[in-house]
């Protein structure tokens, strides 16, 4: 354990290891031509690699409560990835999708202030709304173009949105009822595995070869993904959701904007920078909110 600040490592780990992964995790598909289910696939067994260093020297937990909140998370986090193919596969707008499903920790943070009991004091509130702000501007900020067409799609947003945004919160829940971080991930890591096969069978050309290059970028890059994971799952259970939702989904976005500048010379459009701003401003005031709080609490007599 690493004290009270140590939520603010993992979480800071969270947005570093999926704020590199975002910028690079279109690299297979753009280069080679890597279809989304082959990427699903290797994504699910680069999970065992952080599964096995956080399950190393710990006791699995197979307790009911473990069983059930493992298979939770696991299932809304892998199913919604899985379905996420499935609509991009219908030929949904990428451009309006995304946004959809980048406003799941909306649904975390209301489930944590109901369900949960969490309170954030006035300035980290502040914080927590500049945060979903920036993510609702960067929404806009990928949302140019024409408009798709039909609403299965949306129907499928809405479904991928919300099965995020509850996977975070059932986190957070079993870290309350007390199943460890690792068993955890080595059930996520599990349910990431059994649906597999699916992402298989919804492969339009079973039989294409690609080269090995394709294999080997997609797992370097889908390991940032797994080891994020695996990082928000310690965060959680060390923090609040209802900062660390926000924080990790407002921030992850600004690292990856940078790096796309750098790498790709790609600028940010306006609401992208008015986002970056609002962004950092509101995880700022979260952190420093909860160290204050914090600080508060040690002074406070017994």
């Amino acid at each position: 354990m690493m004290g009270n600040k140590s939520w603010i490592v993992y979480t800071f780990m969270v947005v570093i290891t999926w704020g590199v992964w975002g910028a690079f995790s279109a690299w297979p598909t753009t280069h080679y031509g890597y279809p989304d289910q082959w990427i699903y696939i290797i994504w699910s067994l680069t999970m065992l690699i952080p599964c096995y260093f956080s399950l190393r020297g710990q006791r699995f937990d197979r307790s009911f409560t473990a069983v059930l909140y493992g298979c939770l998370i696991g299932f809304t986090g892998a199913g919604g990835q899985l379905l996420l193919f499935k609509t991009l596969a219908m030929g949904a707008p990428a451009y309006l999708v995304f946004p959809i499903i980048s406003i799941s920790p909306a649904i975390t943070v209301l489930m944590s202030l109901v369900m949960l009991k969490e309170r954030v004091n006035k300035l980290g509130a502040i914080g927590v709304t500049l945060a979903l702000l920036s993510i609702v501007t960067f929404s806009i900020s990928s949302s140019d173009g024409d408009k798709g067409t039909g609403l299965l799609w949306l129907v499928y947003s809405v479904i991928i949105c919300a099965a995020w945004g509850v996977q975070a919160f059932f986190m957070k829940r079993a870290s309350n009822l007390g199943v460890s971080d690792s068993s955890l991930f080595g059930y996520m890591t599990l349910t990431g595995i059994l649906l597999a096969p699916v992402a298989w069978l919804m492969l339009a050309d079973k039989g294409a070869s690609y080269p090995a290059m394709a294999t080997v970028a997609t797992a370097l890059i889908q390991v940032l993904n797994a080891v994020g994971a695996l990082c928000l799952v310690m965060a959680l259970s060390r923090g609040k959701a209802t900062i660390i939702a926000p924080c990790t989904n407002a921030l992850a976005p600004v690292l990856t904007a940078v790096i796309s500048l750098i790498v790709y010379q790609s600028m940010p459009g306006t609401w992208a920078l008015l986002g970056i701003f609002l962004a950092i401003s509101g995880s700022t005031l979260m952190v420093y909110s909860e160290e204050k709080q914090n600080a508060v609490k040690l002074t406070e007599p017994v």
